[in-house]
């Protein structure tokens, strides 16, 4: 290499090392902040702990976290401080909108009032503000065939197992199905939606999700699986859970093991914000990855969560570091009682235009608009073609230089 190509090398460098210094000042800002929320962690969970006259081996008992979640708004208040504002509109949402959340995910909530992991947990004030969503803006009651089937697209297909989650999380697109009691989806049901499979050999997808499908028991998830691959034409089958995110206790060995039998097996799982990768989240992936389950994360851009390009950049490196792909990031629906979170979709475009070319294309997920009345899922890009005439095309790089490029014949 002659001189004058090092010195260029090493200026381009130089400009490359700028382009990801404000990211590189948030990253030590982050790493901070997460050593701040482990503390608060191990002592809320020693608090939770002598409340319930707990061991350890209870809080790591998945039966024990969802026996004793915290649903009701004064044993709330025991562990999390609330202003006599937030007291008064949780109580009063939770009339009509129940909320409940595992001990362990109610042990990363951080003292301030913005705290995201608070926002994704608890209720607020902004809730009953309805008027300008809708109970189900995807049409998903028509769009069921057979069964507890959503059916959105030629070759795959949803299967509604359950109702139950860890944690209801206060932007969920399925608020409408929490209802007032916790329950999974009728065997009868079941059978049905694998019957309408069995009959309709385009569907090589099926997606178990809910609700939470890792809530099922062990023995219906077997159950469910066991049929499925008795049917040929299915050739993948997924799993949607957040399990791995609010209750990680329950990706057991018993659990994975079953899952591993019927391999492909693909979980799509639910991050949203870097707080909630914590190492027991993390270790639940890895036991997965390990098992040869194909792990992929679907965000759901929430304003106020994560609707930062620097939040969206260091979460998908922390689920790259646990194996997880990140996958989608959906903007966010308009769900009756929930549009409070929902960003521009240009915060959403500004942040796919920032992680192209300041990080690797595996942590770059698709940006998803999901369709009003179930048309379906829309990616969302910026414009890096500027114009086109004949064979030649404008093109914008990721540093915002336009390059000219002619297609030969």
């Amino acid at each position: 290499m002659t001189k004058q190509a090092r010195k260029i090398s090493l200026t381009r460098a130089k400009e490359l090392k700028n382009a990801i210094s404000n990211y590189s000042q948030f990253k030590k800002q982050a790493i901070i902040h997460e050593k701040d929320i482990k503390k608060i962690y191990t002592s809320r969970k020693e608090q939770l702990l002598d409340y319930f006259n707990a061991t350890e081996d209870d809080w790591n008992n998945w039966h024990w976290q969802m026996k004793n979640r915290i649903t009701d708004v004064k044993m709330l208040k025991k562990f999390v401080p609330l202003s006599k504002d937030e007291y008064e509109a949780i109580e009063k949402i939770a009339e009509t909108n129940r909320f409940a959340v595992s001990p362990y995910y109610l042990s990363l909530i951080g003292d301030k009032e913005t705290d995201p992991i608070k926002m994704l947990a608890l209720p607020s004030r902004a809730e009953f503000h309805t008027e300008l969503g809708k109970e189900d803006p995807m049409a998903e009651e028509f769009t069921n065939p057979a069964g507890s089937i959503t059916r959105r697209y030629p070759d795959r297909l949803i299967i509604n197992v359950t109702n139950i989650c860890a944690m209801y999380c206060r932007h969920c697109q399925r608020r409408r199905l929490i209802g007032e009691t916790d329950h999974h989806t009728s065997l009868d049901d079941i059978n049905k939606s694998i019957n309408y499979i069995k009959n309709n050999p385009e569907i090589r997808d099926v997606l178990l999700t809910g609700g939470d499908a890792f809530l099922l028991s062990n023995e219906r998830i077997n159950y469910i699986l066991k049929e499925l691959r008795k049917i040929d034409h299915v050739e993948i089958i997924r799993f949607g859970t957040r399990t791995p995110v609010t209750m990680p206790q329950r990706i057991t060995d018993e659990l994975v093991n079953i899952l591993k039998k019927y391999s492909p097996i693909y979980v799509n799982t639910h991050f949203n914000h870097y707080q909630e990768m914590t190492e027991e989240s993390k270790k639940a992936c890895e036991k997965m990855a390990n098992n040869g389950l194909v792990l992929g994360n679907q965000a759901v851009l929430l304003k106020g969560i994560n609707n930062d390009k620097y939040v969206m950049e260091y979460l998908n490196h922390q689920l790259l570091k646990a194996r997880v792909r990140p996958y989608y990031i959906f903007h966010a629906k308009r769900v009756s009682g929930t549009t409070h979170f929902i960003p521009k979709i240009e915060e959403g475009l500004e942040i796919m235009e920032h992680l192209r070319g300041r990080t690797s294309g595996l942590a770059i997920p698709t940006y998803i608009f999901n369709s009003p009345g179930g048309l379906g899922k829309t990616p969302l890009l910026p414009k890096y073609i500027m114009s086109h005439e004949g064979n030649t095309y404008k093109i914008r790089t990721w540093e915002n230089k336009v390059i000219e490029y002619t297609e030969k014949d």
